[in-house]
């Protein structure tokens, strides 16, 4: 597991969570109506992507931004050999967002949300649903950690983001990870991939070389 860092402009504490998110959670809000999506912002197809200078993390499939203050934790997955996900850890809780291979009719993220809101619910977390700028949204507590889900149906891919942080931090979090989503670039490829197949992961080569010592220290 690595970690890496970009230099911060301030502090920020987490706060220990408290009830307040908890009790909203469990008044299942209903659905506020849909807003129309804004074409000029992301996240953005590879041949669509903006040279608009933002740093961002060339992870192959995807370009993910990272913000000021934030670090790029990478998960590996020891069985397989490879990368299993790459977090962005930010002052309000870790960003994970992922693509895969979605079909060209589009629709794939409200399939994928009706189960993650089942399976929720099946462990025992409150959930509550919702509407952001590119459709449903899913807010979900488990024990004392908030999750917010959203997704984006691109051509030939979805793409998923989800941050999960303490319950004092998750009136905060959803414009943390919305911005990072919006941010993202998608490179899904041409080749043809089975629907929703994970987009490989590729890290950066002084990314790879610095995990690879790491490994070989331990």
């Amino acid at each position: 597991m690595g970690i890496f860092g970009r230099k911060k402009r301030g502090r920020h504490a987490m706060a220990e969570p408290d009830e307040s998110w908890e009790e909203d959670v469990a008044e299942e809000p209903e659905e506020e109506p849909e807003p129309e999506p804004d074409a000029s912002e992301g996240p953005f197809d590879i041949t669509e992507a903006p040279e608009d200078g933002r740093p961002r993390i060339d992870l192959g499939s995807v370009r993910v931004p990272v913000p000021d203050g934030t670090q790029v934790q990478v998960e590996m997955d020891p069985q397989a050999g490879g990368v299993r996900a790459v977090h962005v850890v930010t002052a309000h809780g870790q960003v994970t967002v992922s693509a895969y291979a979605a079909p060209r009719s589009g629709g794939l993220w409200r399939e994928v949300i009706a189960e993650l809101t089942e399976q929720l619910r099946n462990d025992g977390a409150k959930v509550a649903p919702g509407q952001g700028e590119w459709g449903p949204e899913l807010s979900a507590l488990i024990g004392d950690v908030a999750l917010r889900f959203v997704g984006v149906d691109g051509p030939r891919w979805m793409l998923r983001g989800v941050i999960a942080g303490p319950q004092s931090m998750a009136a905060e979090a959803p414009a943390v990870l919305r911005d990072i989503v919006r941010g993202t670039i998608v490179d899904r490829g041409d080749a043809p991939m089975p629907v929703r197949t994970p987009l490989p992961i590729t890290l950066p080569d002084a990314v790879a070389e610095h995990i690879a010592q790491q490994q070989a220290q331990q």
